[in-house]
């Protein structure tokens, strides 16, 4: 479905490196607000996490879920402007 998400996100490369280190670069290069974050968060049901331990407590597959769902939405949004 979404193999080359090189095209789609030059981010794509960080859902291989540790949360910690891919929050770090997200909010350097400001891929996603922090309310896009946490409302994507909420919707895949690991926000209770983010509450305690912050965006670094985040498993790597919660982090790479987080990306791909965002990647889905913009996707729709382009889909709906047409």
């Amino acid at each position: 479905m979404l193999h080359n998400l090189s095209v789609i996100s030059p981010e794509w490369h960080t859902l291989h490196m540790s949360a910690e280190k891919e929050e770090t670069i997200m909010a350097r290069k400001g891929v996603m607000s922090d309310q896009l974050k946490v409302e994507i968060a909420k919707e895949l049901g690991f926000y209770d996490v983010v509450q305690k331990e912050g965006w670094g407590g985040i498993r790597s597959r919660d982090a790479g879920n987080m990306v791909k769902h965002a990647i889905e939405m913009a996707s729709r949004q382009v889909e709906e402007k047409k």
